[in-house]
């Protein structure tokens, strides 16, 4: 998942209580009382089986209405309160049990009592009282959990004026991290794995997509069937419903989209999905979920993308640049094997997730690209990494791989560049060890084998390395002097080291020659013309943009330089580039081009709502003070006029990569 909120401060806590050796694969963590804050369920008593949700979409009043039946079996003696992760946005209508027979007797159906208490700002507890009679050890029962939904922060309702074709409202969920249970009660967390299916109702005309390896439809009844035959955490049940339409782009992927960007989508992407399918296939083993569809939605959607199974849900501005849709999808595509086969057990260990998919992409491009792509990309990502350790500072706790969070703290808030490329330094450091990069795809074949469809912590990956690399454990390599396993997954600061990088030096060495030339003074025109950014790659031009930034605060006299050189030309370019030049430009306050900040505006927005950029204006006084304020005046409109969400987005997605003075 590529995010873009901004993480919260926050301090440690008591280490976790992880599975013992005996609790092997993470298959048993009932048993093994793993501890997970960010949730109020009691997962360790029950085993969910298998959920199914039975829903009306009701967009005139921006509801879903029906319910939703839970397969459990108790596990724990003495467990006569079953409990949920809820949200204050679900409205819990009644409740009630279905108690099996006797033989000749047939199944009860009983109304339980139940209440809901507090527990965080971004959920409730849902606490049901269970009669004696289904709360016998291994012996399943059925919950039926009737309610409705708001305005929860997983359900997304946009008017038609916010979606790409401004013709029909469209819904969306967002589940990561901890937002499912204002969809519907559940344990909400990564710990727990369960099959679902679900019903929807919808008007004519409105598309349904979910997270699922099975679907059906009846015209007739205006009815969507979904089916997910594999367990899935909670938070990777996701569902849209909207003016979609589909093309097949390769004998197991589709795309789907408004019709107004369905065409765009598709040449964007060709056959390259299935390509890529392939590659990872043959670095990792089988693609387990069947299906890889895609679905772009508007630019609403608050993250990048998310790996939801079966169907990657993607921001549709994406599209203006091939290279980060090439990456975003791949990554996507990564998560398939690492995030949605074997899953971190607790959100303090994302980088079990994000780490090992951003090392699997790499991988990938490595193969389908070379080398020195990935070598490019891995570079201006790092770059980005040490401008936020930068901001941060060494002893920040965010920057552990085992990050430990206060109770209330929502985990969405972690997320940062240290879950993704500290994380993929520390898995590059395991494929070092094992001296040949071969070797360490097999390891990882084997890992995702004994551990698919379970979720895992951060010991099992390591003690099954060190179990495939015998060699390895007898050397001791995880108590290498200034190397330790213990240090990188909990010390504060930068990766204790990085990858070779040098084989992208083709592409980032005329990067840093210009960057360079800049630097100097005065400055050779001739020799900087001599550069061509429009023959670049994205990549590279991020990557110099971002160096530049680096370097700043910049000379009225360099930037005057810089916008008559490049401003012009960067305005062709797509949103990537732009949103780059846009921070160098406030960031050194040169009023002279502050209005192509206005010109992005306009062209990320609705025509419709040019009116409301005079608020925007209003605000830009406000810029004449330190970058912060600008972001905050940005992020004010945006919070007052849904269109704006576009630019902020944009600014969120790169706050950390932005020197603040």
């Amino acid at each position: 998942m590529a995010e873009f909120q901004r993480p919260t401060l926050c301090c440690c806590r008591k280490a976790l209580t992880v599975p013992s050796k005996s609790c092997e694969g993470g298959r048993n963590l009932a048993q093994c009382r793993l501890v997970d804050i960010a949730s109020a369920s009691n997962f360790h008593s029950f085993k969910l089986r298998h959920f199914h949700l039975d829903l009306r979409l009701n967009f005139a009043v921006k509801e879903m209405t029906g319910w939703q039946v839970l397969e459990l079996v108790p596990i724990q003696p003495g467990a006569h309160t079953l409990v949920l992760d809820s949200h204050p946005s679900l409205l819990i209508h009644s409740i009630d049990c279905k108690v099996p027979g006797t033989t000749a007797a047939q199944d009860i159906t009983l109304s339980l009592t139940y209440r809901v208490d507090p527990f965080t700002d971004y959920g409730s507890s849902l606490n049901i009282s269970l009669p004696a009679s289904v709360t016998r050890p291994h012996r399943a029962f059925q919950i039926t959990v009737r309610y409705t939904t708001t305005d929860g922060p997983a359900i997304w309702w946009l008017d038609a004026e916010l979606t790409c074709g401004q013709t029909r409202p469209l819904v969306f969920t967002q589940g990561h991290s901890v937002c499912n249970r204002s969809f519907f009660p559940c344990f909400d967390t990564p710990a727990v794995k369960s099959t679902y299916s679900a019903t929807v109702r919808v008007p004519e005309g409105v598309t349904v997509l979910m997270s699922a390896s099975r679907s059906a439809y009846s015209k007739q009844e205006r009815v969507f069937q979904f089916s997910m035959e594999y367990p899935v955490p909670a938070y990777l049940v996701a569902l849209v419903a909207g003016d979609l339409q589909h093309a097949d782009i390769g004998p197991r992927s589709r795309v789907w989209a408004e019709p107004c960007i369905l065409a765009c989508a598709v040449s964007k992407l060709g056959g390259s999905v299935e390509r890529w399918l392939n590659v990872a296939e043959d670095l990792f083993g089988p693609y387990v979920w069947g299906r890889y569809d895609i679905v772009f939605l508007p630019p609403s959607f608050p993250i990048v993308a998310m790996e939801n199974p079966c169907l990657t849900f993607i921001i549709s501005s994406i599209l203006e640049s091939r290279e980060f849709l090439l990456i975003d999808v791949i990554h996507e595509i990564a998560h398939g094997w690492f995030g949605n086969a074997v899953t971190n057990a607790t959100w303090e260990e994302m980088w079990l997730s994000e780490g090992l998919a951003t090392y699997a992409q790499r991988r990938i491009t490595t193969e389908a690209y070379g080398e020195a792509f990935t070598c490019l990309e891995t570079v201006f990502r790092l770059d980005a990494l040490h401008r936020q350790m930068r901001l941060l500072g060494d002893n920040n706790p965010v920057s552990k791989l085992q990050v430990k969070f206060e109770p209330g703290i929502n985990p969405s808030s972690l997320m940062n560049l240290f879950t993704y490329e500290k994380g993929f330094c520390f898995v590059s450091y395991l494929s070092q060890l094992c001296g040949d990069v071969k070797s360490f795809d097999s390891f990882l074949r084997a890992y995702i084998e004994q551990f698919k469809f379970t979720s895992v912590v951060a010991q099992d990956l390591l003690d099954f390395f060190l179990g495939f690399f015998p060699e390895l454990k007898e050397s001791c390599v995880a108590q290498r002097e200034g190397l330790e396993f213990e240090r990188w997954l909990n010390d504060c600061g930068p990766p204790l080291c990085e990858p070779d990088l040098s084989a992208g030096g083709v592409l980032t060495g005329p990067v840093q020659s210009l960057c360079d030339l800049w630097a100097c003074d005065p400055q050779d025109p001739e020799a900087i013309a001599n550069f061509n950014l429009s023959s670049w790659s994205t990549f590279q031009t991020v990557l110099f943009l971002d160096r530049l930034l680096d370097r700043s605060p910049l000379s009225n006299q360099v930037m005057g330089q810089l916008s008559r050189c490049y401003s012009a030309q960067l305005d062709e370019m797509n949103a990537e580039v732009q949103i780059r030049w846009l921070q160098i430009v406030v960031r050194n306050s040169f009023y002279p081009d502050l209005p192509r900040v206005r010109g992005f505006l306009h062209k990320h927005v609705s025509v419709d709502w040019t009116r409301e950029l005079d608020c925007y204006w209003a605000a830009h006084v406000l810029m004449r003070g330190s970058y912060v304020t600008m972001l905050l005046a940005v992020a004010n409109v945006a919070n007052f006029f849904p269109f704006y969400n576009c630019f902020w987005i944009y600014l969120q997605r790169y706050y950390y990569t932005i020197q603040l003075y």
